[in-house]
């Protein structure tokens, strides 16, 4: 039996192929794009005088009531804080970079620097507060050269800046008086003529935003965002998903130095006019329950996060009924980002929101990067299943190139960035002969006999490797294959067997999922995870069932062993976003590798039992 789906109002995705006799493919939407704002500041003007009063933002303070402002109350502050800027000199050679979480004054500051032309970078947290060396927050410094630093706690952040010792003005919210820093309350000047001024002459090739990549790679290199690229975005992600044109009402924690969070949600609200609750939560042990909360009182019309996230939310939702009622009673479509979502928490989303409204949530997705705005395709219509990922946004051109028996993505459009931070040679190897940024990853179509039905996710290009008899591996498929079949203990998997005779992996676990089967767990630490002999043998009896569906070398997982610390970001092993760097993990755990292919396996190791 059918289920109803919830009614939500979403873009064509009918889709045009060009195939060439050299194997190469083209395909690009057939759809004009439509309207695009002249900057991103341009409709928040406008909701500014045509809603005034409405809610743009809001975020828990200290008393844990709902800090909030206006659209009118926020433009007033934002154009306060922009001619601060603007008397500092600030320009497209000083930006700003922002060191801190997401935050009302962080939101001022991001807004205020690209309404008057000045680059704004948002810099991941953990190179200040989790790195021990903070090797990639000097890095990053020294690339952007900053002429303000916004850091919300003085305290917090004080270590990694006297440590990197960044020759600018610092601000903060509180603390910060050893760091000589300037209350970020002092930024407002009345001078709304020369911000009018500023704002008029910001053009399309204006740089709004420096969006620094994970590092997965090496070290962070810095997207440029011009006004063109981010608009372009916002107008691509309004056809796609068409309800966002009106005002949205968002719940949502992703962090704004990444693309999906900045991007797409930030300036989602910024176009349709909507209401951003900041969540003060995340979907890591201790922290979601801050994301539950709000849920319970806020009901999202459309909502977005990571497929982590969305594990964890469809476990609290099967528990708790007042969650439940609240949190389906509005949302019209769910969206996530970030890595592949497992078919069971797909399933356990649809069955969940059956039971509580009558109808399924229609959840889209699709496949974007850092670098393309982030939108390069979305699937909105028929039947959607985990890993695909649909076709091509208006304006933004695909080129699929032959590639070791797959299909190498390569994008062109107006949301595509013009290259890195002044990087002249990391950009010129980014792009092809035709301009089509390479993107790295590899897709196909879900049907070849019918294009229309769009594209599905085809792995990681770099890194894919031959086992010994000239196998290819597809590393990309193989993870999201395991995480699924190791549910719910898995989080990520480094895979093993290049020049190898078979593979092996390294498991990284989910501490909540396997909290969730072994209450008796001491801790979740990783250390303790491996030790306890009862996921052990559940960890065995998982990987005969993984191995039971294997097709052959390539896919079947001969030994495992479970990382029993926590994965390095010093060490590149871990980007930001938490995601694995293959490479690194290896280079860093050789040992492990050399373990799982011992002649006589250490204790460590696991086999099917």
């Amino acid at each position: 039996m059918s289920i109803k789906e919830r009614a939500v109002e979403l873009g064509p995705q009918d889709v045009e192929i060009d195939r060439h006799k050299n194997g190469i493919i083209y395909a690009r939407s057939p759809h004009a794009l439509g309207d695009v704002p002249r900057t991103i500041t341009t409709p928040l003007l406008k909701w500014a005088k045509e809603t005034p009063d409405a809610i743009m933002v809001a975020q828990r303070g200290a008393d844990g009531e709902w800090r909030k402002l206006t659209y009118a109350q926020f433009v007033a502050r934002m154009e306060g804080v922009a001619a601060a800027l603007l008397a500092r000199g600030l320009s497209q050679d000083r930006p700003i970079a922002i060191l801190s979480g997401n935050s009302i004054e962080h939101l001022l500051l991001l807004v205020a620097g690209m309404h008057v032309g000045v680059p704004v970078a948002p810099i991941s947290t953990a190179y200040s507060l989790v790195s021990s060396d903070y090797g990639k927050l000097r890095y990053v410094l020294d690339l952007l050269t900053p002429g303000l630093i916004f850091a919300d706690d003085g305290a917090a952040y004080g270590k990694a800046l006297k440590a990197v010792a960044p020759k600018a003005e610092i601000v903060t919210l509180n603390g910060g008086a050893d760091l000589g820093a300037t209350a970020f309350e002092s930024l407002d000047v009345d001078a709304p003529e020369k911000v009018a001024a500023a704002h008029a002459a910001v053009g399309p090739d204006t740089i709004a935003k420096i969006l620094f990549t994970s590092g997965s790679t090496g070290m962070p290199k810095g997207v440029i965002n011009p006004q063109r690229m981010i608009c372009a975005d916002i107008a691509q992600a309004a056809f796609a998903m068409a309800a966002i044109r009106e005002p949205q009402t968002l719940v949502d924690w992703l962090p704004w130095n990444h693309t999906f969070g900045s991007n797409q949600n930030v300036h989602l609200v910024l176009y349709s006019g909507g209401t951003l609750h900041i969540d003060d939560g995340k979907p890591t042990p201790g922290a979601f329950d801050a994301t539950i909360r709000n849920l319970k009182e806020i009901a999202p019309t459309c909502y977005f996060n990571v497929p982590k996230g969305f594990e964890l939310l469809a476990h609290r939702l099967g528990e708790d009924e007042q969650l439940r009622k609240n949190f389906f009673s509005r949302v019209k479509f769910f969206m996530y980002a970030g890595a592949s979502l497992p078919q069971h928490v797909w399933d356990a989303l649809e069955r969940l929101a059956h039971e509580t409204i009558g109808q399924k949530i229609r959840i889209v997705t699709g496949l974007g990067a850092t670098e393309t705005g982030p939108s390069v395709t979305f699937v909105t219509r028929g039947e959607v299943k985990a890993g695909m990922i649909g076709t091509p946004v208006p304006g933004c051109e695909i080129k699929l190139v032959p590639n070791v028996g797959k299909l190498e993505l390569r994008v062109r459009g107006p949301n595509v960035t013009p290259g890195y931070w002044r990087q002249p040679e990391a950009t010129a190897a980014a792009f092809d002969e035709e301009g089509f940024y390479k993107m790295g990853d590899a897709i196909r179509f879900v049907d070849p006999e019918d294009p229309q039905k769009g594209f599905a996710f085809d792995g990681r290009v770099s890194e894919d490797f031959k086992l010994m008899t000239g196998t290819w591996v597809s590393v990309g498929n193989l993870r999201m294959s395991m995480i699924s079949t190791f549910a719910p203990f898995l989080r990520d998997a480094v895979i093993a067997g290049h020049d190898r005779e078979q593979i092996a992996a390294i498991l990284l676990l989910d501490p909540d999922g396997c909290r969730a089967k072994f209450p008796d767990l001491a801790d979740t630490q990783p250390a303790t995870l491996a030790a306890h002999e009862g996921l052990r043998a559940a960890l065995a009896e998982k990987l005969k069932l993984f191995q039971s569906k294997s097709t052959g070398s390539s896919t079947r997982v001969a030994r495992v062993i479970v990382l029993d610390e926590q994965p390095s970001i010093d060490h590149g092993e871990v980007t930001d976003k938490g995601s694995i760097n293959q490479r690194a993990a290896l280079a860093h755990r050789d040992g492990l590798v050399r373990e799982l292919y011992g002649e006589k396996p250490s204790d460590r190791v696991i086999s099917a039992r």
